[in-house]
């Protein structure tokens, strides 16, 4: 299994932990992930980081779709591609959800399974520089010709020689946009998976596989997962020090009847504890939505422990049907362990 670092991107500072990402790419990871939200942007740290790295592939987890326009995105992928060298650049889209879709950037939430099936072909057409681009989507169109059109804009062709195979992996979890995911992507960052999971998203992936047609399966499909990882003796407190995020995004990072999160738990198998946690988050009872976040809800997506139970828990991790799993960790020494336990071959 390939592994991936996750850039920490979140805080009120953007720092980046020039010495650990050398490590990691020396220990021989895969990949080096950056995201977004309503703060630090995903693509900017990765022009940095391809300044001092070499061989590690650089990806978006996620870049959010109404941050852009689909040319734009496409054309910053394509920039990075060339300044970091040998393909390294990876496009991961993400939908973000209406809060902060209409609430930060100011777009209608419309209708978001079109405008990713829309937003991911305009970008190949761009990358791949086959005609000047043109499309006729439900939800984006190019040139455009809605209200405020001047009537002007002509089809237009890359100036910059892109590369056409930069890949395009979408953050995806339910079933319609996961069965979207492997029909018109190169791979899924997933949300909401972990051992013995598969069983619940094969269906939907060999669903997209089937309309994408040509062949196409998991066979060189990528699937990245996450994975917290957290080396030390107090299993119980470093599962009690998740669930203030976990309760925060599950029961008010989403409109009460729109939350990606408190559907992921709920999908995971923790349904009754996802409600609880929403309806004691919302009425202002925030001590006691955390204590109902379940431990094993926690501690399934989680390596944590002393060595030796991450080494035993990580056998599930090998046989789940990731092709890798983006580490989320704060000791080198995690680090460190997992490209043992993935049998990376480090790098000089």
């Amino acid at each position: 299994m390939k592994l991936g670092m996750m850039v920490p991107w979140n805080g009120p500072r953007m720092e980046i932990p020039v010495d650990l990402i050398l490590e990691v790419e020396r220990l021989g990871y895969d990949s080096l992930w950056s995201a977004e939200a309503y703060g630090s942007d995903a693509l900017t740290p990765l022009a940095y980081i391809a300044s001092f790295t070499r061989h590690i592939r650089l990806g978006t987890s996620l870049i959010q779709l109404a941050a852009r326009t689909p040319a734009a995105t496409a054309m910053a992928m394509a920039t990075l591609d060339q300044l970091a060298g040998d393909g390294r650049a990876i496009c991961g889209l993400g939908l973000s959800g209406p809060q902060i879709v209409e609430g930060w950037y100011g777009q209608p939430w419309g209708r978001p399974y079109y405008r990713m099936r829309d937003y991911v072909q305009i970008m190949r057409k761009v990358l791949r520089r086959d005609a000047p681009v043109a499309h006729e989507g439900r939800e984006i169109s190019l040139p455009y010709t809605g209200p405020g059109s001047h009537g002007m804009g002509k089809p237009l062709r890359s100036i910059l020689h892109t590369n056409p195979d930069i890949p395009i992996l979408l953050g995806t979890g339910s079933e319609s946009m996961v069965r979207l995911t492997a029909e018109v992507a190169d791979g899924w960052l997933t949300f909401g998976f972990g051992p013995g999971m598969m069983d619940v998203y094969r269906p939907w992936l060999e669903e997209g596989f089937r309309r994408a047609g040509g062949g196409k399966s998991l066979d060189g499909f990528e699937i990245y997962a996450g994975c917290n990882v957290n080396i030390t003796d107090d299993v119980q407190a470093a599962l009690d020090a998740q669930k203030p995020m976990t309760a925060l995004y599950v029961g008010g990072m989403g409109h009460p009847d729109m939350n990606f999160h408190k559907e992921r738990m709920i999908r995971c198998g923790f349904a009754d504890a996802a409600e609880r946690i929403q309806e004691l988050f919302l009425a202002d009872r925030r001590a006691e939505a955390i204590a109902a976040v379940p431990d094993e809800f926690l501690d399934h997506h989680s390596l944590i422990g002393p060595e030796q139970r991450i080494r035993q828990r990580w056998k599930g991790w090998e046989d789940s049907g990731a092709t890798g799993l983006t580490i989320h960790a704060h000791q080198p020494e995690a680090y460190r362990l997992m490209a043992r336990l993935a049998g990376c071959e480090p790098r000089s």
